[in-house]
């Protein structure tokens, strides 16, 4: 089959117009070829979306495509260039191990971008091999797949297959290749390179292929850098509400995964909080709890004021304007994701309008999980059940206190008891993924070769809020483990 024809039958409608941009801002480049690619996970529902072809997917060209070796017409490769601060240090980065197949156009004529991650070597590896182990790979696509029924702004994952190679980490590793889906790959870390590398006409080219491709609302606006900056503000201030408000912990809010677009990207060490305590962490390299749960918000805050300082010079001519303008709009963060924060936190007890002493409420009832070591996820599925006596809180004065509070609190607004009830279902996901269900998934599918563990547990996701469905299994706590679970950046 030549390669057009699989363009064709696959269903890829692809554009590059990412490598308008001045070339530094990436280098081409072809996947690493693999000896024995075998498809493991096709993910359906993001196929039809996107207006693909399944079973060509599945044909031996589909399988080619997917894991770099074949290359469709209309492709153009290429590793993006960026930077970032890691735990708090610049450096420079890139695309090290992914490779951006091209920008495909839905029926919907929506652009997204393809991306093999694991694909080999770029110009950016820093001395990696530019492979992906199966593990870290189907646990992306599990946990992104959850973050997307959660309706959490977040990448996609279309395929994984493995690709008959060992790869060398602490141990021999089954090699694979992910299809990220991603509205772009344009980072905080994009706009921190074009600053410290490039010059103001290349750090505005990337501006205004920004704009256009995300914000093209506001491009023709009289200063539309600074409209820039407000959108990206408000839209990491939703996205880190929506984390907080199911407990999700991503694990490394380094500059360089943060997108501009606002979707969660990078889901190497995350992982789901149990027991509620905001100085929760799982990565094994977060030794100083940086990137804590408690801790998100601010961090989100620290990395658009560098993304602020990127953009200083397309801001205002005066340099002291500029930052007076950037200062402020950073300083809009915490109120809009507090106001996020606080709204979805209302919608998860079933609060439709407002009142001062709202917010007290909410924190008694966090620090009242906090001191007991109650499960997040399953306290708010236990209030929308209003089967309080399944709860460990249940009996608890400091509980019983807050929980008559609550109910009086449910009687100062003029919606019924029933649309009270609809609105928590709505807030409060019946399932989430559970660290040791996951595990369990990706024991089975790496070790046994078995993927229908997996398969249930993303069935099990598919449908978060679906409260009338039987997911005790999914919803069972660990056992107690005098050893705190830790995740992998799984580089």
């Amino acid at each position: 089959m030549k390669e057009g024809k699989a363009l064709i039958e696959t269903g890829f409608n692809l554009e590059n117009s990412y490598s308008g941009l001045p070339e530094k801002f990436f280098a081409m480049q072809r996947p690493s070829h693999v000896p024995s690619p075998k498809l493991v996970m096709l993910n359906y529902p993001l196929i039809k979306s996107l207006g693909l072809n399944a079973e060509e997917l599945q044909s031996t060209d589909g399988v080619d495509i997917l894991a770099g070796n074949k290359i469709p017409e209309g492709a153009m490769p290429i590793a993006q260039a960026y930077a970032g601060h890691q735990f708090g240090h610049f450096t420079m980065l890139g695309d090290g191990r992914a490779v951006l197949i091209g920008e495909h156009i839905t029926p919907l004529g929506e652009r997204v971008d393809i991306q093999l991650k694991g694909s080999g070597r770029t110009p950016y590896s820093r001395g990696g091999d530019g492979k992906a182990s199966l593990g870290p790979m189907l646990r992306e696509y599990i946990i992104s797949e959850a973050m997307n029924a959660l309706g959490i702004p977040t990448t996609r994952s279309l395929a994984v297959v493995t690709t008959g190679e060992s790869i060398m980490r602490e141990t021999q590793l089954p090699g694979a290749i992910l299809t990220r889906v991603a509205a772009s790959h344009i980072r905080v870390g994009t706009f921190q390179y074009a600053s410290k590398w490039s010059t103001i006409e290349e750090l505005r080219a990337l501006a205004d292929y920004t704009l256009q491709r995300h914000f093209q609302e506001v491009k023709d606006k009289e200063n539309p850098y600074l409209l820039l900056l407000q959108q990206v503000i408000r839209n990491q201030a939703e996205l880190i509400a929506k984390w907080q408000l199911v407990g999700f912990i991503h694990g490394v809010m380094n500059t360089d995964n943060i997108t501009i677009s606002g979707e969660t990207i990078d889901y190497g060490p995350c992982a789901f909080m149990d027991a509620y305590d905001p100085s929760t962490v799982f990565s094994s390299i977060d030794i100083h709890g940086r990137y804590a749960y408690g801790n998100q918000p601010n961090i989100g805050a620290w990395d658009l004021t560098r993304f602020a300082e990127a953009l200083l010079p397309l801001l205002h001519t005066d340099e002291n304007e500029a930052l007076k303008l950037a200062q402020k709009e950073v300083s809009h963060f915490a109120d809009l994701y507090k106001n996020n924060w606080i709204r979805g936190m209302r919608a998860k007890l079933g609060i439709f309008n407002e009142e001062v002493a709202d917010e007290a409420l909410i924190e008694e009832l966090l620090s009242i999980m906090q001191k007991y070591g109650a499960d997040y996820t399953n306290t708010f599925r236990i209030l929308t059940s209003g089967k309080i006596e399944d709860n460990i809180l249940f009996g608890k004065e400091e509980f019983d206190k807050w929980y008559k509070r609550w109910q009086e609190r449910l009687t100062r607004q003029e919606e019924s008891e029933i649309s009270s009830r609809e609105l928590m279902e709505r807030s409060n996901p019946a399932v989430i993924p559970r660290n040791h269900r996951v595990e369990e998934a990706l024991e089975a599918a790496v070790n046994q070769g078995d993927y229908r563990v997996m398969e249930r547990l993303l069935d099990a996701l598919s449908k978060p809020y679906d409260h009338s469905r039987e997911l005790d299994y999914y919803t069972t706590l660990p056992e107690t483990s005098t050893c705190p679970y830790r995740t992998y950046c799984g580089t």
